[in-house]
């Protein structure tokens, strides 16, 4: 949950500004986007699978 007190003479546009970056920072916008449709728990298992995949190849060819 993200709380945002507005400081003493703080224009509106600088408040949300800051609560943008907060609601940014917090997670809260990616996890929104990653629960806007269903999917299956087979397609996470294999979003990760591939995530690491790469990973590793990554760390194989920095590691050369």
């Amino acid at each position: 949950m993200v709380r945002l007190i507005v400081r003493d003479r703080e224009t509106i546009q600088e408040a949300v500004r800051r609560f943008r970056k907060l609601v940014e920072r917090s997670g809260i916008k990616k996890e929104m986007r990653r629960r806007e449709y269903y999917e299956k728990p087979s397609e996470i298992k294999r979003r990760a699978r591939l995530r690491a995949e790469r990973r590793s190849r990554r760390m194989r060819l920095l590691s050369r």
